[in-house]
């Protein structure tokens, strides 16, 4: 530790090396001495790693009040000491009022300026640590903005999503618990006559979660366009999460092909909350499925495939499970019967209008109660008389 002495009294630097000579000698301390404020900052600014000064108040060209406010200027892990003469209240009381950490009166007891280093070095310490924690904090936050952007720009957030195709209307949005989130969608033309449409949950949330979110999205992704039948889908996609996953993470996934021109749904779920069925005819359902495990777990999983038939201006919501154990604090969870509630007052609404409405009815519902898991929805209608633009 290295400790700057300030005062005009040319004995003092003796007494202070006698008294810390074990101290000196083990390297524990390193002292430097200057005779007034200016010196001082000539210290302080040829050594940057002077973190405790001891200053006398009354000095000449700069005294050590003076020398507080320069001190508190500097941007450094610092911790000043004043001494002065007993009964000098006055002093003290605005020494403290400018940083002062702590404060010895003359004549110097050289037990009590002892221990009133060693609790300021321990101070300082600490000081230093809380600053590293920051700084480090600080770098985790970066990072955690950038996985947000990175995590934001892989979702489709175009909508319209294609405006040259009528015969369906499409929305989403997904809203992390955390600065980024394990929850994902994903829509994309397989090719002209079918459209794909994927939920998604990774098991956990922050970072790892994201990652794993990205790498399960890019799989299923690269398999779909492929035109592999969902169920298939999902097995190869399965069978690559398994591989060298020492995390131990998984994702639950619903993955959906429509047949544009005839309203046919193909879907194989891996584990994942079953989509609702708003019918134009006025019926909310739940899509009943077949649901496979998990991705990522059981390698040689299979996932059956379904089907389900769309009727003109029938829609589907897809949505994960921060929508439905949304909780409140003296409500319980906000439930598939509330979720169907919203979209029956929806019903023969826009996409858009259907996930809006749903995420104000869970926000509504939870409070101020924290949201403790990402919350995405998708909504997608069907209106084949619309016919491609």
């Amino acid at each position: 530790m290295k400790i700057l002495v300030v005062d005009d009294e040319a004995d003092l630097e003796l007494l202070i090396r006698q008294k810390f000579r074990k101290q000196v000698q083990s390297g524990a301390y390193t002292f430097f001495f200057a005779h007034n404020g200016v010196e001082a900052l000539e210290h302080l600014k040829n050594n940057h790693d002077i973190e405790v000064v001891l200053t006398d108040i009354n000095m000449p060209e700069m005294d050590g009040l003076t020398l507080l406010v320069k001190i508190g200027e500097l941007d450094r892990v610092l911790r000043a000491v004043v001494v002065s003469a007993y009964g000098d209240l006055d002093n003290i009381r605005t020494a403290m009022n400018r940083g002062a950490f702590d404060f010895l009166t003359k004549p110097i007891d050289f037990s009590d300026l002892e221990l009133t280093v060693e609790k300021t070095i321990k101070q300082v310490t600490q000081l230093r640590q809380s600053v590293h924690e920051h700084a480090r904090l600080e770098s985790i936050q970066r990072e955690l903005e950038m996985a947000r952007t990175m995590q934001q720009a892989i979702l489709p957030q175009i909508f319209p999503a294609f405006p040259d195709r009528h015969e369906f209307d499409l929305f989403a949005e997904m809203i992390p618990a955390r600065m980024v989130g394990g929850d994902f969608y994903d829509y994309f033309l397989v090719d002209r006559e079918h459209l794909g449409l994927v939920i998604a949950d990774v098991a956990d949330k922050g970072i790892p979660a994201a990652l794993f979110m990205m790498m399960s999205r890019t799989l299923l992704r690269a398999r779909a366009l492929n035109n592999l039948p969902p169920g298939q889908c999902l097995q190869e996609v399965n069978t690559m999460l398994c591989d060298n996953n020492d995390s131990a993470m998984f994702v639950t996934l619903f993955y959906a092909v429509l047949d544009i021109a005839s309203g046919v749904v193909r879907f194989a779920n891996g584990g994942h909350n079953p989509p609702c069925l708003v019918r134009a005819a006025g019926a909310i359902e739940t899509l009943q499925t077949q649901v496979g495990p998990v991705l990522g777990v059981i390698e040689d999983a299979t996932y059956e495939e379904q089907t389900v038939t769309l009727q003109p201006h029938d829609a589907i919501f897809f949505y994960t499970d921060g929508v439905t154990e949304a909780e409140a604090a003296d409500q319980g969870f906000f439930c598939e019967e509330r979720l169907h509630n919203v979209l029956q007052q929806c019903r023969g609404a826009s996409a858009k209008a259907l996930v809006s409405a749903v995420v104000a009815a869970v926000r509504q519902f939870a409070g101020t109660a924290p949201q403790s898991d990402d919350i995405t929805a998708m909504a997608m209608c069907y209106m084949p008389e619309a016919g491609p633009a």
